[in-house]
Formats: structure tokens, sequence, C-alpha cells
């Protein structure tokens, strides 16, 4: 798949199934995440991998911050059940530096942008995902465990492995709403 089609015709998909990535694969993901724009050179991201066994420790955070919260046991499950929507969640985490020339929202750009390109490479190798935040991402239970401190942020959950469902067909946006010229 050429680069203009990757990026014309993303699209995330619902279910995924193993594999999931790894080896070379997994290796070009993080590759491609850490290409992203920099400034200054700050490499403001940090990627956390939950396979096999670290989904569990992850759907126990998310359980975790969801009985701090006195949640219904309907939402405990939810969460207990939530990193289990694909064989792999990479947390993609934007790990701010203080910077006189690049500000802390530029870092959190940075990071988004790494979990953009991690997702495309992803597509560009055969296996799908999608990028989800939720509540989960700034709660302070899930902060604390996963080592968020200060200004740094989790961007987003990027959930990756086999596409299990065909892709929906999406319809084009009318670039004349989103485009300006001066």
């Amino acid at each position: 798949m050429d680069a203009l089609s990757l990026l014309l015709n993303r699209r995330s998909l619902p279910k995924l199934m193993e594999p999931a990535p790894h080896g070379n694969e997994l290796d070009n993901i993080f590759r491609a995440g850490l290409r992203a724009p920099d400034h200054a050179g700050l490499t403001p991201w940090r990627f956390i991998v939950s396979h096999g066994e670290g989904l569990h420790r992850l759907a126990d955070i998310l359980v975790e911050a969801a009985k701090a919260d006195g949640a219904e046991e309907a939402v405990l499950e939810r969460a207990a059940k939530a990193p289990f929507r694909a064989p792999m969640v990479i947390t993609v985490i934007a790990k701010v530096t203080e910077h006189d020339k690049v500000p802390v929202i530029e870092q959190h750009l940075s990071a988004g942008c790494a979990a953009q390109a991690m997702q495309m490479t992803a597509v560009a190798q055969g296996f799908s995902g999608f990028w989800r935040t939720g509540k989960w991402a700034y709660h302070p239970v899930v902060r604390e465990a996963l080592g968020v401190q200060g200004d740094d942020m989790i961007v987003g959950f990027l959930y990756i492995g086999t596409p299990g469902c065909r892709e929906a067909k999406v319809s084009e946006r009318d670039l004349s709403q989103f485009v300006e010229y001066l």
C-alpha cells in the first residue's frame, strides 16, 4: 500500500484479534512513532505495551480507577473488559520536558503525532488499530499506576491487532467545509 492511499483511506476497525505485531513489525511501529515532529529534540514520548498478561494488568488498573470513583458493577465490568478489545494496547504518553521554546501543548501534540504514525505503520504492515482516550486517560489512579506525572499526559490507548471485521465505507467529506484560504 502506498503512503497516500494509506493516509487517504485510514479507518479504525472496532474488532481486532490475534495476532498482534511482534518482532520487527512492532519495532517498525515504534520507529515510526519516534519520527514524529520533535521540536528541539526533546523526544516527548513514552510507550507502554500491554499484551498477554499486560492486558490483565491494564484491566486491573482500570478497575481500580472505577472503584476509586465508586462505580457500579456494570462500569467495573466494562473497565475490566476494555483492554481486551484488541490483543495489544500501546499507551502513548506525552513525556513533558520544561523548555523555553517548546510549550507543553506542542509536546502533547508531538505525542499525538507519534500515535498516528504508529497506527498508520500497523496498517501498512497488515494490522489495524484504533485510538481511544476516554476518561481513563485522565484518571489519577491510571496516571499514577502508569507513572504519568505533572504535565505529562496519556494522549491515547492505541489498540492494535489483526482486522477481525471488514472496513466500513466512510463517506467523503466536503473540503469546502474545512478549508479556507487567506
